[in-house]
């Protein structure tokens, strides 16, 4: 496993802020952060109407200048209680384009016994989750027993491999902010990865997702964070010539910090990886800033706060 330089990785990603993006490429990256959202409603208070909320603002969270709709999200990430409010809403929204996610796996803990997480991994398939966002266990991690987190990863893994055609794929959360250093990070990251990939399977549904955070734990996803996962992604492809995709989570509120993000994939990655396909935002709190700065970079004025719809 690489050693992380934490002064160096924190130095190159600080450096991914100083990028001048001129108005065009501004618009232009707005527009593709908006289509990367994974909007996510995790409470205790969830209901079907507030799912619904978020389902509406998901396909349709703003206009632009000339009236036309921005992009929809990527996806709704729900408890797996509620996935089939969401699917019912975006069937009635006419926005099934838009992917049903669920956090499962014992979430956000991920320490409950491995019988319960699978059959909490297995019901929000059956239900109908086109992707579930699983957490692994931080105290088998940091206690050195990486080779059972890998087997369970792996577990989760065959369950969505074996939802058929629907194509349903995994997000491994590592909960950074609990891996306490960035070489944690890293090794967390590999693990994760080439349980990803062990089965053989390709494409964005076969390979699957690393992704930051729960955002239940501070801190979230960070800069530094982010771009040890994503050098881990691209060492990993450079060795197999397959992709993994990206998820930060967590604490990424402006649509500055989205661009300097976008910058920071294009950058590490290439553009291939600059598509929802392979690379999201958890990030419910930005959908909003996204669409206000649209209209201020497109109109020269702020959109009012009432003028943004809320979830």
């Amino acid at each position: 496993m690489p050693t992380v330089d934490t002064v160096m990785a924190e130095a190159r990603a600080a450096s991914f802020k100083t990028r001048s993006i001129k108005t065009s490429a501004k618009l232009a990256g707005i527009r593709l952060a908006l289509s990367m959202l994974d909007l996510t409603t995790l409470e205790g208070k969830d209901s079907p109407e507030k799912v619904r909320a978020l389902c509406a603002k998901a396909a349709h969270p703003g206009h632009d200048q000339h009236a036309r709709p921005l992009p929809s999200a990527a996806a709704v990430c729900v408890y797996p209680s509620l996935i089939g409010a969401a699917r019912d809403a975006l069937r009635e929204l006419d926005a099934e384009h838009i992917k049903v996610a669920s956090v499962a796996t014992g979430f956000p803990s991920g320490q409950f016994p491995l019988a319960v997480r699978i059959r909490d991994c297995e019901a929000a398939v059956r239900d109908g989750a086109d992707e579930i966002d699983m957490v692994i266990n931080r105290g088998a991690f940091l206690a050195g027993r990486h080779a059972e987190v890998a087997s369970e990863i792996r577990a989760f893994k065959a369950i969505c491999n074996d939802a058929g055609p629907r194509h349903v794929h995994l997000k491994v959360i590592l909960e950074t902010g609990e891996l306490e250093t960035l070489d944690n990070v890293r090794l967390a990251s590999d693990l994760a990865i080439e349980a990803l990939l062990a089965d053989g399977a390709d494409g964005p549904a076969g390979t699957g997702f690393i992704k930051t955070s729960t955002g239940k734990v501070q801190p979230a996803a960070t800069m530094p964070v982010t771009l040890v996962m994503l050098e881990a992604i691209r060492d990993a492809y450079l060795d197999t010539g397959r992709m993994i995709g990206m998820k930060p989570a967590g604490g990424i509120r402006t649509s500055k910090e989205a661009l300097h993000y976008l910058v920071m994939v294009k950058e590490t990655l290439g553009d291939a990886w600059l598509t929802p396909e392979w690379f999201r935002f958890g990030a419910s709190t930005l959908a909003n800033d996204l669409v206000r700065q649209f209209h201020k970079q497109a109109t020269g004025k702020y959109a009012a706060r009432y003028d943004v719809t809320e979830a």
